[in-house]
């Protein structure tokens, strides 16, 4: 059985942050400090160990098997050799390897050299968090899904679907073109509608920031969310620095204030998966209350929802309007998608709707 539901809000405490940023996955296993799933993912944060006790009570031959597993993934060939440990993970996880059972719900949630599954890592995940693997009980919490199905290469033998080679992209060339929108009397210039001005920005990042794009992407899907729009939030808040800190507190990747962040459940701004979590639902909110409409959405992150109904839209403030004014253009829409069951719409932005 797979079924997709909300989980409650407690967050993932940095695990998956150094996953991606590549400092190595699984330490403590036979004096080795691997690289991690993203095999090539340049280095940039922490990560939080598997407890010792978990691995002492794996058995020799099943520590073997998640060795293997492990020097695998730092094979040049990163989606090969992923698919290789996963056979390596899935033969421990079936012997009764909780950490087995971790590992394989990494790449299946990850989509590292086996097709990505939520469902088989939410049920992977299941399995080892009710075994005690605090790791695998918060990523079962971050992925916000619920299963019980489990890889066939641990019910009859079967081999793991191949995760698809990635597709080679050529950039569509800039014309130039300036589009506009106004909200609220605030004149809008529009970047290209693809996403190229985030893009190209992103594709400028210095190594020590890389790591945390993939993390962001993967986490904004999870979240129903463009991507590009949360890296373009990311890019305005807080230039991709783990650790920025404004004047007024707000704190992280995407810049939580105190009172934001107890507001979903956010324990340590400075995690990199904590912040994104809580910035990406409280985005993900206020495209539900706004109904879609970006500048609104926006100039609420930064100004609050208070300011933008006072105002009946973005505010007259300098700063709320060149924070707007930066992520649409990096973005290039003033529309999102929103799921309209989170939050009723103000009364002032549905009288203006009908």
């Amino acid at each position: 059985m797979r079924t997709g539901r909300q989980l409650p809000t407690g967050l993932l405490s940095g695990l998956v942050c150094g996953l991606l940023a590549g400092a190595g996955l699984f330490h403590g296993l036979a004096n080795a400090a691997p690289t991690g799933v993203l095999n090539g993912a340049p280095s940039g944060a922490a990560l939080l160990p598997t407890p010792q006790l978990v691995l002492d009570a794996e058995p020799p031959a099943l520590r073997n098997l998640l060795a293997q597993g492990n020097a695998l993934e730092e094979l040049d060939n990163p989606v090969q050799g992923a698919w290789q440990a996963a056979l390596r993970y899935c033969q421990a996880a079936s012997l009764g390897s909780i950490e087995g059972q971790y590992r394989l719900g990494m790449l299946y949630a990850f989509g590292q050299g086996v097709a990505e599954d939520r469902a088989l890592a939410a049920a992977l995940f299941s399995l080892a968090g009710s075994r005690g693997h605090t790791q695998a009980a918060r990523m079962l919490e971050t992925i916000e899904f619920t299963s019980s199905e489990l890889p066939g290469c641990m019910t009859h033998a079967a081999l793991p679907k191949k995760a698809p080679l990635p597709l080679a992209t050529a950039a569509e060339p800039d014309t130039g073109t300036i589009r506009t929108a106004e909200f609220n009397g605030l004149r809008i210039e529009l970047g290209a509608a693809d996403g190229a001005g985030i893009d190209k920005l992103v594709s400028q990042l210095p190594q020590h920031k890389r790591w945390i794009v993939p993390l962001a992407t993967k986490l904004s899907a999870w979240h129903e969310l463009d991507p590009k729009l949360v890296l373009a939030v990311i890019a305005a808040e807080s230039n991709f620095e783990s650790n920025a800190r404004s004047p007024k507190q707000a704190q992280g990747l995407m810049q939580l204030i105190p009172d934001t962040a107890a507001r979903f459940n956010v324990k340590n701004a400075f995690d990199a998966t904590q912040n994104l979590r809580g910035g990406m639902r409280y985005l993900r909110w206020l495209l539900a209350y706004y109904r879609g409409n970006l500048p609104y959405a926006l100039a609420a992150y930064n100004a609050g929802e208070g300011r933008v109904d006072q105002y009946h839209g973005v505010p007259p403030f300098n700063e709320t309007r060149h924070y707007v004014q930066r992520i649409l253009g990096l973005y290039g829409k003033a529309q999102h998608t929103f799921d309209e069951r989170l939050v009723q719409a103000p009364g002032w932005l549905a009288t203006s709707m009908r």
